[in-house]
């Protein structure tokens, strides 16, 4: 019996954690929110710029199907709709951002085609992930 009343004075001692516990906790936490935080976004940024490259890339394989059928590619007028009505795609997505593709034909410096994504911030020019992505640069 005596063994039980040490056991229970032990365990009334010990309940629950102390602030300076709880404290350092809620510290440890802070301090790895904000060195993962930013790598996280990081690599959500990277990915929309990576699924915009390969949305192109769709683009220019539908582009050279129409081509081959067609014997020209469509008017600026006509856009990437044309590959829709073609049925050489289901349907034309947004980039990313949620930003339609730019398409230009003729393209600019006697390229048959020019296809921009704006990027992240949705205007002309920019830098790192606000930059333009352009089907000429891939």
């Amino acid at each position: 019996m005596n063994t039980l009343k040490k056991l229970q004075r032990v365990f009334k001692r010990n309940e629950g954690f102390s602030l300076i516990e709880i404290m350092i906790v809620v510290a440890i936490i802070g301090i790895l929110s904000a060195i993962v935080g930013p790598q996280l976004f990081n690599n959500i940024n990277r990915a929309d710029v990576t699924a915009a490259k390969n949305q192109i890339r769709n683009f220019e394989v539908a582009l050279q199907n129409y081509v081959l059928e067609n014997k020209v590619y469509p008017s600026t007028e006509e856009g990437l709709q044309a590959l829709v009505a073609g049925g050489y795609m289901r349907t034309i997505p947004k980039d990313p951002w949620k930003n339609d593709y730019i398409y230009r034909s003729p393209g600019e410096g006697g390229r048959e085609f020019d296809i921009t994504s704006l990027g992240k911030d949705g205007r002309a020019g920019g830098e790192s992930f606000d930059a333009d992505i352009n089907s000429w640069e891939l």
